[in-house]
């Protein structure tokens, strides 16, 4: 069993047809099918199977997808490594963000890499923090920063890179908006807006409001928050957001934050790795970049 092996089935998982399969490969349709059925012999099991004119993985095969996905990355990664090591005048750099670090954080900070190393390329893919660590982990992406509260999920090692601090935000004219300090029951009865179940910031409002014996009025759920604030900004409804992603909006007026009362959970954004994969020294050199004085959150706009 062979990378071409490989690198077929998790191709015919994603198209269902031979002959794409073969264009993506740069192969002729009866190389594909040899190999398919060469593969079959040598694991004694039958992969595939043809229905309506489509080729699907059995349960046997789609064992075989989960690991060629893994072995496919892999493979890539390493082929990267090598090529870009001690060359961080150029390469190829994967980035995952959840959204606050993402939006609010990495903008800027991928701009100033780029122009100092105008070869180098950068992609970045905005998830929630539960699916960067899976990629992370997957090694379909080279480091994660993510806005959650402190993990440990080997073989990812985490560091801090700033704490990113929680907040409440209302319109100015809400009548949360006219008290200095506000305590958990106030809270109780103000339509609240929920981030969504997958986001770090969902499972903390869940995790304060258990912990203060509070029943939260969670009268829309949204997985946007441009979205949240926009609605919170109509004067009704309430949230907790991270404080970076409405500097803007409290600067304008157009929003209001204050301390979550009584608040005991901390949350910060970390920037994590995998520690199965050579760091190269173009992953280094962006750690180094993210680390300047320059990027700390309070400044980051």
């Amino acid at each position: 069993m062979n990378l071409l092996k490989l690198q077929m089935v998790e191709l015919i998982e994603k198209h269902k047809k031979v002959t794409t399969v073969a264009d993506a490969m740069g192969l002729k349709q009866p190389t594909v099918s040899f190999h398919m059925k060469n593969l079959e012999q040598e694991l004694g099991v039958q992969l595939f199977e043809s229905r309506s004119g489509k080729v699907h993985l059995t349960e046997a095969g789609r064992s075989l997808y989960h690991y060629s996905v893994k072995i496919n990355a892999l493979a890539h990664e390493a082929e990267r490594v090598v090529k870009e090591y001690d060359q961080l005048g150029r390469g190829t750099l994967k980035i995952g963000a959840s959204y606050v670090p993402g939006t609010y954080i990495l903008p800027r900070l991928l701009s100033s890499f780029t122009q100092a190393y105008p070869r180098i390329q950068l992609s970045l893919i905005v998830k929630t923090a539960p699916v960067i660590k899976e990629l992370l982990i997957n090694h379909e992406i080279d480091l994660g920063i993510m806005s959650c509260e402190p993990f440990q999920m080997p073989p990812l090692l985490g560091e801090t890179f700033c704490e990113d601090e929680l907040v409440l935000i209302c319109s100015p004219g809400h009548k949360l908006a006219s008290y200095p300090q506000l305590f958990p029951d106030q809270l109780q009865s103000v339509p609240f807006l929920l981030h969504s179940p997958e986001s770090s910031t969902r499972q903390m409002t869940m995790k304060w409001a258990q912990s203060n014996r509070i029943e939260l009025n969670g009268h829309i759920e949204l997985d946007s928050l441009e979205a949240i604030k926009q609605v919170v900004m109509l004067g009704e409804s309430i949230s907790f957001v991270s404080r970076l992603a409405v500097l803007r909006e409290v600067e304008r007026g157009e929003l209001v934050f204050r301390p979550i009362p009584q608040n005991p959970y901390k949350r910060y954004v970390y920037y994590a790795y995998n520690l199965d994969r050579r760091q190269s020294a173009l992953l280094e050199g962006f750690i180094q970049h993210l680390l300047k004085p320059v990027y700390n959150i309070n400044t980051a706009r």
